[in-house]
């Protein structure tokens, strides 16, 4: 017996994509650092089933029909490139490898380039969906060479899951697309929970609502626009009971989170790249944040908000305010991320197909949700959209919700309850819509103490200097 496929690193996510891969009808070999593993795996979860449980390296290659597939299921940076090392001796011209971890782009790029010139195909296959998805269906987004994703692509469409008959699988790009739009994925998911955590907060605090109040509010936002895996989550979440208080089970988690670098890859190429992705970095700040949860047990005997501050208004419109405020936020999370996405494909040379990308996002993936499907309507009337806010289904959702945003915002403010991405959400919406910004003051500064020049509003692309005046 050959195998269709090899998958190197059984930990949970790896385990998960060789039983489905196993349930599609495909035989796959396995191989881990650690023998053990593997015979655990083969003779529990993987026990009569087409599994080719392999102990040496060799072992695991020689399983393998022409051209070879490996798939690379490990931590990323220094050990793929090890398992790659190891692998590549027993390698034919004509082989492939992909690596289906949270690699960072620029390693991917950088393989492609090591390798491609020995006859070696190389992809960066970001998975999205977590354990549930890798067992049943993710959403998988491969870069590579076109030659490379022909090999791979029976496999992967028909492992993916699928939303009305079509695979949450696409080719990305050449070399590192598909771990960017990954890369890309988490962080709009890291904005996404944010979001509902700042809601949640609004709910809890100023309304004083309890966690079973709160998940019947979320279960009825998930009937509508905001109908997405994250929401329906946050139900099931709120609804929990724990075992041992008998209270509400998210009421004894500590509030501090941790975070696996992703979100920081996205804000630094925000920044290289010149794109604004401040609901993304509010997100990510308030994950940093959290985890300083000495201090800020200590700062709460210290530093106080507001005092005496009792809401007063009406209760149901605070909650489709909140409502609202989530919806434009998210837009204003996804505008920022397709944003980046296309000055990524000018800086890098892809063909990135947004609407591709808004389909395969909607299943399988932890941001799946309703809404993607306007997005790739957006992007099907018009592939050179700039920004997502500017398409007229998403304008008019902005321009009926944002009376409720900036009433939950101020609310939020009001009461001393911090929502950093509500605000940086907002900030970009109303920074964006200007015809004119303050800037014009920060040039002259610039000017004043530097010399740097400026513009004027009636000689554009001249550039001149002004010897201001240094006393009144």
């Amino acid at each position: 017996m050959q195998a269709d496929i090899g998958l190197v690193g059984l930990a949970v996510m790896g385990e998960n994509l060789v039983l489905n891969m196993e349930e599609k009808g495909f035989t796959v070999a396995v191989y881990n650092r650690t023998h053990s593993v593997v015979e655990k795996f083969v003779n529990g979860r993987g026990a009569g089933k087409k599994i080719i449980g392999a102990k040496t390296m060799a072992d695991f290659v020689k399983s393998l029909k022409k051209p070879r597939k490996v798939m690379i299921m490990v931590k990323a940076g220094a050990p793929v490139d090890a398992v790659i090392n190891e692998v590549l001796p027993l390698l034919e011209k004509g082989d492939l490898i992909t690596d289906g971890g949270n690699s960072l782009f620029t390693d991917t790029q950088r393989r492609v380039k090591e390798l491609e010139p020995k006859g070696i195909h190389y992809m960066g296959s970001g998975v999205s969906g977590g354990e549930e998805g890798a067992r049943h269906g993710p959403s998988i987004m491969p870069g590579g060479s076109k030659e490379a994703w022909e090999i791979v692509k029976p496999i992967f469409t028909k492992i993916s899951a699928q939303v009305e008959g079509e695979a949450c699988c696409r080719y990305m790009g050449t070399d590192g697309a598909g771990n960017y739009v990954k890369t890309i994925h988490n962080g709009i998911e890291y904005g996404d929970m944010q979001l509902i955590c700042e809601a949640y907060d609004i709910l809890r605090t100023v309304l004083g609502m309890s966690a079973k109040d709160m998940q019947g509010v979320f279960a009825d936002w998930n009937k509508g626009e905001l109908d997405s895996f994250l929401i329906e989550v946050t139900s099931h979440v709120l609804g929990a009971k724990d075992e041992k208080t008998g209270g509400a089970l998210v009421d004894m988690v500590l509030d501090k989170a941790g975070q696996k670098g992703t979100g920081k890859w996205t804000l630094q190429s925000a920044t290289e790249l010149g794109v604004v992705a401040s609901t993304i970095n509010a997100a990510v700040e308030a994950r940093i944040l959290s985890a300083l949860k000495d201090q800020r047990v200590a700062a709460s005997k210290i530093l106080h908000g507001p005092k005496d501050v009792k809401f007063e208004g009406d209760k149901d419109t605070l909650v489709k305010s909140v409502h609202d405020a989530l919806y434009a936020s998210k837009i204003i999370s996804y505008a920022q991320g397709f944003a980046l996405f296309g000055r990524a494909a000018q800086e890098y040379g892809w063909k990135l197909n947004f609407g591709d990308i808004a389909t395969i996002w909607r299943g399988g993936c932890i941001i799946r949700a309703r809404f993607l499907n306007r997005i790739k309507e957006a992007y099907d009337r018009n592939p050179n959209l700039e920004n997502l806010m500017l398409d007229p289904f998403f304008t008019s959702v902005l321009d009926r919700a944002q009376s409720g945003w900036r009433y939950a915002v101020a609310t939020a403010v009001q009461h001393g309850v911090a929502v950093p991405a509500f605000g940086a959400s907002l900030a970009y919406f109303d920074s964006y819509r200007r015809e004119s910004l303050p800037t014009n003051l920060l040039q002259a500064q610039r000017d004043y103490f530097g010399a740097h020049t400026y513009e004027r509003t009636d000689a554009l692309g001249t550039f001149v200097h002004t010897e201001w005046p240094h006393s009144l």
